[in-house]
């Protein structure tokens, strides 16, 4: 099974950027769907990247396309999301997800202020 732990979240000006990571221990992140969801004041959970490991595919969600971007770095076993142009709504918790053989794995989340 694999351990992910968040960080990089804070306090952001407007416009600003931030990037958050997702270290992962335990396993190697390539065998799993790794994926970035936020939970904002009030709001249920919201899928905002996905990456396969089957086809290499992103989808982002129309709330964020053009301004997050998920990355990922194969020796370091983390991945990352770069996050432009913060907007307000964008204030959340923002928590790292993995996924394979029908197993989930959450991170504790990071909290963005905007």
């Amino acid at each position: 099974q694999v351990q992910l732990v968040e960080s990089g979240g804070g306090l952001v000006p407007p416009g600003g950027s931030l990037r958050l990571s997702c270290a992962a221990s335990g396993s190697t992140l390539n065998y799993y769907r790794v994926a970035w969801f936020r939970q904002g004041p009030g709001k249920g959970p919201e899928e905002l990247v996905c990456y396969s490991s089957l086809d290499g595919s992103t989808y982002y969600a129309e709330a964020v396309k053009g301004r997050f971007t998920l990355s990922r770095d194969s020796p370091k076993n983390t991945a990352y999301l770069e996050m432009n142009d913060l907007k307000p709504e964008d204030t959340a918790v923002y928590y790292c997800y993995a996924s394979a053989s029908g197993l989930d794995y959450w991170g504790q989340g990071t909290q963005v202020l905007r």
